[in-house]
């Protein structure tokens, strides 16, 4: 964040934000925090069907081939990675992360990074783990073990909400981690090919989700993505084309 956006608490571009992505894929997490911090921004469809991410275009966007990708007025590049398009907009406006110089920045960038690159990451494999092993004893011992450090960095989540208090991950405040959280706890019950995740034993992860939910700057993302119902304590499948299952 500029000295000069800093001092002016604005984060309204001159420009609209462009997003790409599919229904129920990670550019959800983004769009949760487009809506919260209210500002503009246009949908780009990426048709997976049709494998539109591994596209010529699309990969001048992000050369990796993953959704999303976040077009950001003043910017040289469009910007990828999730954790990284949270962290710079909570930044940019000054909303939904700790200043840089609070003291619980080190916290909430802790947990950040470990959502994305740990939680998400292992999200993300345990959906396809047909991509990394042929199907056989190997496959199903490895979603397996994917399914145990999931839930086990969910629990792991589920302790720092209470030691908290909550009903937030860094405690009363909401910040741009806990809508990355919501995000994964979703796909966590319903994605991957073996070993659902549940909610029964994180109770203070239940009342996260259950609080976002009541949020309407999270059900206006919700209904955009085609979500339907509790996006988060009861989540059921996108049935729109080219969403993530």
């Amino acid at each position: 964040m500029t000295d000069k956006l800093a001092a002016s608490g604005s984060c309204t571009p001159d420009r609209t934000y462009r997003l790409h992505g599919s229904p129920d894929s990670a550019n959800i997490v983004v769009r949760l925090l487009l809506e919260e911090l209210e500002l503009a921004y246009e949908d780009v469809p990426v048709d997976r069907r049709a494998r539109a991410q591994n596209s010529e275009a699309y990969l001048r966007l992000n050369p990796q081939g993953l959704i999303p990708v976040l077009e950001v007025p003043g910017q040289d590049a469009p910007m990828f990675e999730t954790g990284a398009i949270l962290l710079y907009l909570a930044d940019t406006c000054d909303r939904l992360a700790p200043a840089r110089t609070a003291p619980d920045r080190g916290r909430f960038l802790k947990w950040l990074f470990f959502i994305s690159n740990t939680l998400h990451s292992d999200l993300r494999i345990a959906f396809k783990p047909h991509k990394y092993l042929p199907a056989g004893e190997a496959q199903k011992l490895f979603s397996e073990m994917l399914v145990g450090r999931i839930a086990g960095s969910l629990s792991l989540l589920d302790r720092e909400i209470a030691a908290t208090e909550g009903p937030f991950l860094l405690g009363a405040e909401l910040s741009c981690a806990d809508l990355y959280l919501a995000a994964c706890a979703r796909w966590a019950q319903i994605y991957p090919e073996q070993g659902k995740w549940g909610l029964s034993g994180v109770p203070r992860l239940k009342q996260l989700l259950e609080t976002l939910e009541e949020r309407p700057a999270v059900r206006r993302a919700c209904a955009m993505e085609g979500i339907e119902g509790r996006a988060f304590t009861e989540p059921k499948p996108v049935t729109l084309p080219g969403a993530t299952a």
